[in-house]
This record gives C-alpha cells, structure tokens and sequence, in this order.
C-alpha cells in the first residue's frame, strides 16, 4: 500500500523552513550592514586591525617587563623605541647592501638588455636593430600619448604612499596605548555591560587576543622558513644580496600572495642581472617550490595548530578574502575565521547539555586577560 503525505507534517515543515529561512535572512542583512559599516569607516578601521596585529606582536616583550616591575608606560615606551629600531634595522639591511651594489647591477641590467638584444636577433626571431629601435620610438611615443594616465597614475601612487605612512603612524600609537593600557581594557569593557554580557564579551575577546597572537606568530614561522629555504639557495647559487633578499622574503610573507610574488620577482631579477639566464631559471624553480610547499604544506599546518582551524578551512578562508577584498582581504581572512571560530566555539559551550558525569572537568571559560 502506497503511504501518503500528511497535510498536516508538511504545513508543518513548510512553516519550519520558512521561519529559518526568514531568521537566516536577517542574519545575513545583518551581516551586510556591518560590513558596509566598516567599508565607511575603514580609514579608522585599518590602522586599528594593524595596531592590534603589532600589538600581539610586541606584548611579550612588553610583559615580561611589567612583570620585573617596570611602569606599564615605561614599558610600552622601551618596546615601541625597540620596535622602530628594528624596523629600521630592516630597511637598512635591506638598503645599504643595494646600494653598495647598484653599480653591479646597473651593469647587470645593461648586459642583460644587450644579450636579449642579440638572442633576438639570431633565429628564430632574426629581429635586426632597425626592428628594435622602431619598437623602441613606436613604445616611446606611445608612453608620450600617455603622460595624462601616467600623471594620474603617480598622483594615486602618492597618494597611497601618503594613506600608508599615516596608517603606520597611527597603528604606531595605538600600539603604544595598546601595550600601555590593554590589561585595563577587558575590565573596564565588563564594568560597561549588563547582566551576562559582562562574563561573555570579555571572555570571548581574551580568546580572540590569544588567537591574534597565534596567527601573528604563525606567519612569522612561515615567512622565517621561507627566508631560510630561499636564502639557502641564493647562497649555494651564489647570487648576490642574499642577506636583504632572505629578510625581503621573511617581511613579505605578512602579505600573502603579493608579497610572495613581489619577493620573488626581485630574486630573480637579481639573478637574471647578475649570474645569467640559467641560473635565474633555477632560482625561480627554487622559488615555486618553496611557494607551493608554504601555500599548501607549511602554512596550512602551522595555522592549523596554532589557531585550532582545520588547512582545508584556512585554504578556503584565504582565497573566498581573497576574491572578496584582494590583499587586505587575503591578509585578514585567517584572523577572521579564527576569531568567528573562537565565537562560535564559545557559543556551543554555552548551549551544550551540562555533562552528566559527575567527574568530568568544566569547560574552559577562556585565557587569563595578560597583566
């Protein structure tokens, strides 16, 4: 006998999905107000994200201080001086041996522009030089059409610079006033909320502190194997600027993508200019593979521990930030996952059935706030 569908269990159903569907509706309106509330007000937004990232970066240090009683601003104010000699130490690194070198890879590139020259002359292009010199006047006049768009192009460029230097001076502060005052803050945030909001809010942000640390530390494992592994090449190949070139890798790996594709172009450039076109195909053969064993080896792994996501949830994470918001987004997409992860992961805590065993453990209601 055939069985047939009761009216009443599918009037039933339907209502059911129409309620979630009307609640996941709101969620996701919700959703896009937020994030439209934080497009408008990114320019404050920005630097805060990158404040907080150093600050994860620069709180040990700052409390192993406060703990051998120095004052909370004398000690924010010896770890942000250390930090800015560091990053200066950096960019001279980095400086000072190109330009020693400059002269030998002006040189370089001549040579390297004359022996294109002649490849392409020789067959199978059997270019001559009255060939190239038209291409070179037709591109010439060209980049004269042009001036207007380059114009305007140097005119954005300068002006991202301008954003980006007044971004790093208020990340700058706000370090300074995270490493000075953050202790207080999860305190003051629960005398500020009612009821439960008072125990949940601050807990689920000292779990949230704990997983920026964990992404920040994170990437600089990644970036520091990075160096390693590429500088080592450079070394046994014998390429110059191997030591500004290991610490242009390790700083690029805070920007994925990007700066794996930036770092590595200068690699082989200066291994184009200065040891042949052989040895600059070896170099970016070294190059993509340590790239793909970082993008879908290393980093997957080393996140994954350190911030309790699964590699195949951190790959999607990054490239859905990625699609949705280019580098900024590829940059912030694992932090983000991670602290939904720590949200939701407090939620389940609080709507799970308290366990029946008399003996179990509690669950863990978060990290200690660092003091």
């Amino acid at each position: 006998m055939t069985a047939t569908l009761s009216s009443t269990k599918a009037r039933a159903a339907l209502r059911t999905s129409a309620r979630f569907s009307a609640e996941l509706l709101l969620i996701l309106l919700m959703l896009a107000v937020t994030l439209w509330v934080v497009g408008r007000m990114w320019s404050v937004v920005w630097p805060l994200v990158v404040g907080l990232l150093l600050t994860t970066l620069t709180w040990p240090p700052t409390r192993f201080l406060r703990r051998h009683g120095w004052k909370p601003a004398l000690a924010a104010s010896a770890v942000t001086v250390l930090f800015l000699l560091v990053a200066m130490g950096v960019v001279a690194l980095i400086a000072v041996p190109v330009a020693s070198q400059s002269g030998e890879l002006s040189d370089g590139v001549f040579r390297g522009v004359q022996e294109v020259r002649e490849w392409a002359a020789g067959p199978p292009l059997n270019i001559d030089d009255a060939e190239i010199n038209r291409a070179f006047d037709s591109a010439v006049s060209r980049a004269q059409d042009g001036l207007g768009n380059v114009a305007g192009a140097v005119v954005t460029g300068v002006s991202t610079v301008l954003n980006g230097l007044v971004t790093a001076v208020l990340a700058l502060f706000l370090m300074f006033f995270f490493l000075k005052d953050g202790p207080r803050f999860l305190p003051w945030l629960a005398r500020q909320l009612p009821g439960r909001l008072a125990t949940d809010v601050p807990t689920v942000a000292a779990r949230g502190w704990d997983t920026l640390g964990s992404f920040v530390r994170s990437q600089a494992a990644v970036g520091l194997l990075d160096a390693v592994l590429i500088g080592l090449g450079l070394w046994i190949l014998g390429v110059p600027l191997v030591l500004p070139l290991a610490v242009l890798t390790f700083v690029s790996a805070f920007v994925p993508i990007i700066g794996a594709l930036f770092a590595g172009f200068v690699a082989v450039l200066i291994a184009l200019v200065s040891n042949g076109l052989t040895d600059a195909l070896i170099v970016l053969a070294i190059i993509v593979v340590v790239q793909q064993l970082e993008g879908n080896v290393f980093q997957p792994m080393i996140q994954s521990r350190g911030l309790g996501l699964h590699a195949a949830v951190i790959l999607l994470a990054v490239t859905l930030g990625g699609s949705l918001a280019g580098i900024v987004g590829s940059l912030l997409a694992v932090p983000v996952a991670a602290l939904i992860a720590v949200g939701w992961g407090y939620v389940r805590e609080q709507l799970s059935e308290p366990s029946q065993d008399p003996g179990a453990d509690e669950p863990d209601t978060g990290a200690p706030v660092p003091s």
